[in-house]
């Protein structure tokens, strides 16, 4: 367990929640952790406030803002938990641990660069503050943005008004009928500095078949059911890639959720 973790717990207040579409709501935090939250694709580790449901939930970092010392969150209703956080209000408090993991790196990257970032379903919110901070350091960002359906179509704007966006939708409901791939294959420019995406697992792969032979620079953000969120209870573990004996591992909770492509099994 690394010693700071101890630390980085707050009764955060919520400052404001809505839903963006069904069963998907934003949440904006107020707090002194928000000084903490430097590195996009880390996330927040929250407890449920109910005394039955003992986990913290894992949700990625979706905006920071030092300024206002806020943050927030996106999530989508898929459990109990989940459910308590979204019939929570303004003036509510959450008991939040974070931020945790390592997130997205944008050392290397240079003014002028473009970068490509690859997000589908509820993986694409850690992919708007790693946009606002490539567009801070001249990096142009080029999004591609998957969704199941328009209905559940979120954040569009917000992506648009940072650079390039593409959409892509499962039942052709808007943009591209199909996956993120297909937004891909129609791209003709040279290839980008970088290629940052977080999603399902097989976005991951589809993305890391694509570009680790022909990119230097692409970071593959995980998804893993967690439980401490801190790495001391083994929970979210995953294989390293091209380890001949198959017993090295890496967890995704404080050694992720970010891995190099090619770096860990998918």
């Amino acid at each position: 367990m690394k010693g700071d973790h101890l630390v980085k717990i707050e009764m955060m207040e919520i400052t404001s929640q809505r839903e963006l579409a069904p069963k998907i709501y934003e949440m904006t935090l107020k707090g002194q952790l928000v000084k903490k939250m430097q590195t996009p694709g880390q996330f927040l580790h929250i407890r449920v406030p109910r005394a039955d449901l003992l986990l913290r939930r894992p949700i990625s970092l979706n905006e920071i803002n030092q300024e206002a010392g806020t943050c927030r969150i996106i999530y989508r209703v898929e459990g109990d938990g989940t459910l308590a956080f979204s019939k929570m209000q303004a003036g509510d408090v959450l008991d939040v641990m974070g931020p945790l993991g390592n997130g997205f790196s944008l050392s290397g990257l240079q003014e002028g660069d473009e970068a490509y970032l690859v997000g589908g379903g509820i993986g694409i919110p850690p992919l708007y503050e790693l946009s606002r901070q490539l567009v801070a350091i001249g990096v142009k960002p080029i999004h591609f943005l998957g969704y199941a359906s328009n209905e559940v179509k979120y954040y569009e704007d917000e992506f648009k008004a940072l650079g390039e966006t593409h959409i892509a939708t499962d039942d052709g409901s808007y943009g591209v009928h199909g996956h993120v791939g297909h937004l891909l294959d129609a791209m003709t420019s040279p290839l980008p500095a970088a290629v940052f995406s977080c999603g399902s697992k097989g976005l991951m792969q589809a993305v890391e078949d694509r570009f680790v032979d022909t990119v230097a620079n692409v970071q593959l953000s995980l998804e893993s059911r967690m439980a401490c969120g801190m790495g001391a209870c083994y929970a979210c573990v995953c294989k390293v890639k091209d380890d001949p004996t198959g017993l090295k591992s890496l967890k995704v909770c404080d050694e992720g959720p970010v891995f190099p492509a090619g770096k860990v099994v998918l």
